[in-house]
């Protein structure tokens, strides 16, 4: 048993890329690995990964694989011999197999009888296999953007592959990668260690050889490490914290191998700017941490994590020159702030028709208009329901929705997109509604995002994103596959979260009738956003895929309804007599299924007498329809479903005893609408048959 390890050594990966890729990477060893038959049992596969290097060391490695046996099963025995000669085909068979014609034998199975022979294969040792086999998994990475760096050479990579170790104990496992010859010599810190090679002499001394040559390469310590820095250097200010950021601190742990941390500093008078722009400048552009005062506003102080350890002099020279850049950064954006006030929004609409929406839609105006389409619909079902909100602040947000693209901030800083519509709409006094409708309009981004805030806002954000994605559907731009360009996937996940967690009374339905789909456009954006719906019940909410699969199959066009049904199915399948019964109708549905494919014809039971149990099925079914269906109007759906599954006896009585297929036509018809009439009368709630049953 030995150890294994493998390192990537490249010019710097962009950081958005490496933790995919290292991922990657290691479930691509391991596979490989496990395919070939090299780990042992309790085998520990750890990935590394620094912006230079992506690497795995595999603990449990067998050296070689173990012989084996193996019988092979050839043409019949009638068709190989001939009078007791071996024919062409008993040749072939032999050729194929590597032995010779004498070494066949006769075997009989449950077809008769046939050729047959045991190969012994002689296991191929781990260093030959991974040569020969770990190229093609590294270069078969999955990269964003790839690129040639060999002229004439077909391989591609993020970047050009600069070294390779591959190490199996201390012996070098002789593979190449894109010209590169594996070795057991890495690279440090550029700066820190410079062009010093690093010797790792076993697989198991890699971390603490690259250590000593100023990178640490395991992801969750420089996490780690980042945090305690950004922590101490906080503590220098007084009341202060640094404003947490997940996504900032991924791509800081990505952008760097020894990371440190310094505080700086500004002039307070920019905190005059918005906190949305001050904080956009410093971690959008600039990758800093902004800090904020015990009263949680912003505080004129900024934290850089650099990719190198420095003196005292070194860190207040890098201090006053991240300092300058920051302010040079703050001094356009109050530029762009102070020029942009200068054209109010309701001015800048006609401007939106020289901003490209989609080539072959139109322009921004166009896409404005059409929204005001759409949200007038949406704000009519609103408003028949009762829901209180202002007509004339809706329609003026959806107005004034996308004039922030024509504002010279939002060139700058596109990440501001709304957000700065929202404040310039504040700022210029049109109203506290209208604003906020404007600022929320692009969230929730992610399924973590809240909702809009106020109705103006998610009405909003429903119209704009239906619109688009319908439009897009229209012209033949789905996504496919992993291809979603215009992030339609990410739109439909925000409709159906707005549709989820905010209190509008509308459905899918009346989402999609707004945005005026017709035809097959219709029912492929209907099913796209079906689809999302099963990925929030599923991913976002957590249920189990078995109780998603039944809510949908049994219609999911109101989403709180879904998630409510999907809530009282998740309890009540812990139920014995609730799994019974999913089970029986799973058993209802095989049989109406076999009885339609030999064509049997389900008929009433007049004038035909059934069995006790069937009749005590009947009636129990007759009795409890109208009750479960009267709950069911009530979204009472926990109590319905317990009371369906006070239907076990009677439903396990009629399977114990009766033959549901009865040779009797008029019986078997009976038996069919009854079993037909169970089904259909009792799965309103959720389709039980998708229940998994142990």
């Amino acid at each position: 048993m030995a150890d294994f390890l493998l390192e990537i050594g490249l010019d710097e990966i962009p950081a958005r890329m490496i933790a995919g890729a290292e991922a990657e990477l290691g479930r691509r060893v391991n596979e490989l690995l496990t395919r070939e038959r090299l780990l042992v049992p309790d085998a520990k596969v750890t990935t590394y990964s620094t912006p230079r290097r992506l690497a795995v060391v595999v603990e449990g490695v067998l050296t070689g694989q173990a012989d084996t046996e193996e019988q092979l099963t050839g043409p019949s025995w009638k068709v190989a011999f001939k009078d007791g000669a071996p024919t062409k085909a008993a040749e072939a068979f032999a050729k194929k197999a590597g032995v010779d014609v004498a070494a066949l034998e006769k075997i009989t199975n449950a077809k008769g009888e046939y050729v047959g022979v045991t190969v012994k294969r002689q296991g191929r040792k781990t260093a030959e296999l991974l040569a020969t086999e770990l190229p093609k998994e590294v270069l078969g990475l999955y990269w964003a953007k790839n690129m040639y760096w060999r002229a004439g050479k077909p391989e591609r990579f993020v970047r050009p592959v600069r070294w390779v170790v591959a190490l199996l104990d201390a012996a070098i496992v002789p593979l190449e990668i894109a010209g590169i010859k594996a070795g057991n010599v890495s690279r440090g810190h550029r700066i820190l260690h410079g062009a010093a090679p690093v010797v790792i002499d076993q697989p198991k001394n890699y971390a603490e050889a690259l250590r000593a040559a100023f990178v640490v390469v395991d992801v969750a310590e420089r996490r780690q490490t980042i945090r305690k820095a950004l922590d101490a250097a906080t503590r220098t200010v007084a009341g202060a914290r640094w404003r947490e950021d997940e996504p900032l601190i991924e791509t800081v742990v990505h952008l760097t191998e020894w990371p440190a941390v310094i505080l700086g500093n500004f002039e307070p008078e920019y905190l005059a700017l918005p906190e949305e722009v001050l904080v956009t400048v410093m971690r959008d552009h600039q990758k800093y941490f902004a800090i904020e005062g015990a009263d949680g506003k912003l505080a004129p102080h900024f934290l850089a994590v650099l990719n190198i350890q420095v003196d005292a002099e070194g860190e207040a020279i890098i201090r006053h020159g991240n300092a300058r850049v920051l302010r040079a950064r703050f001094k356009d954006a109050r530029f762009f702030w102070e020029v942009d006030q200068k054209t109010p929004l309701v001015d800048r609409v006609e401007s939106l028709k020289s901003v490209t929406f989609q080539k072959e839609l139109g322009s921004y105006y166009w896409k404005t208009e059409q929204n005001l389409r759409v949200v007038k619909e949406l704000a009519a079902a609103v408003e028949a329901a009762g829901v209180t909100f202002d007509e004339a602040d809706l329609l003026k947000a959806v107005e004034l929705a996308k004039t922030d693209l024509t504002t010279e901030l939002v060139k700058e800083f596109t990440e501001l997109q709304g957000i700065i519509g929202g404040l310039y709409a504040k700022a210029q006094g049109l109203g506290e509604t209208v604003a906020k409708a404007i600022y929320e309009q692009y969230t929730p981004a992610s399924t973590d995002d809240a909702i809009p805030t106020t109705v103006e806002g998610q009405l909003l954000g429903l119209a704009d994103r239906i619109q688009t994605i319908t439009a897009m559907f229209g012209i033949g731009s789905a996504p496919t596959g992993s291809k979603d360009p215009f992030a339609l996937r990410r739109a439909a996940n925000a409709i159906v979260k707005i549709l989820a967690e905010s209190g509008l009374p509308l459905t899918l339905a009346d989402v999609v009738t707004a945005s005026n789909a017709e035809g097959t456009n219709r029912e492929q954006v209907v099913a796209f956003l079906k689809e999302r719906l099963h990925f929030y019940l599923k991913d976002v909410r957590g249920f189990a895929y078995d109780v998603v699969n039944a809510v949908l199959a049994a219609g999911a066009d109101d989403v709180r309804d879904a998630i409510a049904r999907a809530e009282a199915l998740t309890v009540a399948r812990e139920s014995a007599d609730f799994a019974a019964i999913s089970a029986a109708f799973k058993r209802i549905k095989n049989i109406l299924r076999q009885a339609e494919e030999k064509g049997f014809a389900l008929q009433p039971a007049f004038g035909t007498t059934l069995a006790p149990e069937a009749q005590q099925l009947s009636a129990a079914a007759a009795v409890l329809a109208p009750e479960v269906a009267r709950l069911r109007q009530e979204r009472s759906y926990n109590e319905a479903l317990v009371r369906i599954a006070t239907l076990r006896p009677v439903v396990d009585a009629f399977f114990e005893k009766v033959m549901v297929l009865d040779p009797d036509e008029k019986i078997r018809g009976a038996h069919l609408a009854l079993i037909d009439e169970i089904l259909r009368g009792f799965s309103g709630i959720a389709d039980f048959s998708e229940i998994v049953t142990g």
